[in-house]
């Protein structure tokens, strides 16, 4: 880590100052964010999500922002796409969108994506993983890696599995909550098959906004089978993992969104969604 030092003027160091107090961002932060945003350098160990999990699970499905716009924002992550019409899995700085008739395309530029997190991903850690037996296995070796239960944290898992089940929510053809949208399902089994899971852990104080825990997507190495992760067998696994302190999302601003009762805790909602097969 370098030290720099620089005189700066009196009126900027006050906007500083007042950054500083109003948003309890440590000087330093402030000063690094914007000297990498004027030079247009990646913003490494931030998340950027684009609206909220609770939102979703009250239909909420219309896109906000568009693929293209969302990739500016990182380089790898997963989400969905407008209607639920797919998983989506952002990898290498490419967009995926897995279709429920079982299909892997590179996602149109202008599709848009009601829900999504994506990060510049820059591992600080690179671990093997024994052989795991299920999905239960896989996120206790996976706690092990992680040093806090209050940071956000993007994992890309790759490997040769020797099983694994995904599953693709089914678009949805009118106004229906995202429980619903998951019993319409298509789910899909794999065995021998090389591939990465990317996602994020997320702390239980954000479960309001995104999804507590564990929630990983899964692309072939051969870009031609993917979706999100229901479970998992593997012999050994190498996982890469960064910790995420700073947290950007962009709000929509559609109709529904504004008008849709946001204020329950839809933790229960999603672990049945996200969970059910």
């Amino acid at each position: 880590m370098k030290i720099l030092k620089c005189r700066v003027s009196q009126s900027l160091w006050d906007l500083i100052e007042k950054r500083h107090k109003t948003s309890g961002e440590s000087i330093n932060h402030i000063i690094a964010t914007a000297l990498a945003d004027g030079l247009k350098v990646p913003d490494y160990g931030t998340l950027f999500q684009v609206s909220t999990s609770g939102a979703l699970v009250e239909g909420v499905y219309q896109g906000a922002i568009s693929v293209a716009e969302l990739m500016k924002h990182g380089d790898f992550g997963l989400g969905t796409f407008e209607d639920l019409d797919g998983e989506m899995v952002a990898l290498n700085g490419q967009c995926y969108q897995a279709r429920a008739d079982g299909t892997v395309t590179i996602a149109d530029q202008k599709a848009h994506v009601p829900f999504a997190v994506v990060t510049n991903f820059k591992p600080e850690q690179t671990v093997k993983l024994p052989s795991i037996s299920s999905f239960n296995g896989l996120t206790r070796h996976l706690d092990q890696l992680r040093n806090t239960e209050n940071l956000f944290f993007a994992l890309k898992i790759e490997g040769t599995f020797d099983y694994i089940k995904t599953r693709v929510v089914c678009k949805a053809k009118g106004p229906e909550t995202l429980v619903e949208s998951a019993g319409k399902q298509t789910e899909f089994e794999f065995s021998d098959v090389k591939g990465t899971l990317v996602g994020f852990w997320t702390p239980e104080y954000a479960r309001t906004i995104n999804i507590a825990g564990y929630h990983l997507h899964f692309l072939t190495d051969n870009h031609k089978s993917g979706g999100h992760l229901l479970d998992c067998r593997a012999k050994e696994l190498t996982v890469k993992i960064e910790h995420s302190a700073n947290f950007r999302m962009a709000i929509p601003e559609t109709a529904t969104f504004l008008k849709a009762d946001l204020t329950r805790d839809p933790s229960k909602e999603l672990d049945q969604a996200e969970r059910q097969h």
